[in-house]
């Protein structure tokens, strides 16, 4: 009837608004960071936004999906991240059970990605000499926690993913976890130009 559908729109409605909030919060933060920072290059502020955006989502929405996942589901939790992670669910719903990859995956990446996004923030800031290390490790782990959610769902037929609305493949499915596919790729690569570029100021020496 008209009035779950009502109610299925405000769910999503505030899934999408808690996530601009998460993302106003970063662009404030972030700006704050690089503030009278003119040695800081406009590229690396934005990627001091991406890496504030990226921690506050590992450790605001994903770090309660773990402890909510650990002590119980989200299908048995009446917390507001819950009715969030629910509304995702309805997209890929391994997300709704607990289910044991996912969440192996997912402490792997709030305690390890998180930890390090905070940590390649200061390197950048500070143009520390670990700096490309740091971003070497993280994207790659971001890159192979991508993969390792859904390639098993992909090579076992997708049982567990609902494409059939815009919102679930087009936003929930691509758009959140295409972020975090083609901004790592970026980052890897600039990551491997400043190696180049080392190497070849040592050569020109």
């Amino acid at each position: 009837g008209p009035r779950p559908a009502r109610k299925m729109e405000a769910i999503a409605a505030t899934s999408l608004a808690f996530v601009s909030l998460q993302f106003l919060v970063s662009v404030a933060v972030s700006a704050f960071l690089v503030r009278k920072r003119n040695d800081v290059s406009m590229v690396d502020k934005l990627l001091v936004l991406w890496l504030v955006f990226d921690a506050v989502v590992h450790f605001t929405l994903e770090g309660p999906f773990v402890y909510l996942s650990v002590s119980g589901t989200m299908a048995t939790s009446d917390s507001f991240l819950s009715v969030l992670w629910r509304e995702y669910a309805k997209a890929d719903s391994r997300w709704g059970v607990a289910d044991p990859t996912i969440v192996t995956l997912e402490i792997w990446t709030v305690f390890l990605n998180g930890s390090m996004c905070v940590m390649l923030v200061y390197a950048i800031l500070f143009k520390k000499p670990y700096r490309h290390f740091i971003q070497t490790v993280l994207n790659v782990c971001e890159l192979y926690g991508g993969w390792m959610t859904f390639g098993p769902e992909w090579l076992t037929g997708s049982a567990n993913l609902d494409t059939s609305s815009f919102l679930f493949l087009w936003v929930y499915l691509f758009f959140f976890n295409f972020l975090w596919v083609i901004i790592p790729l970026l980052m890897l690569l600039q990551s491997f130009m400043a190696s180049i570029s080392v190497t070849n100021k040592k050569h020109v020496e």
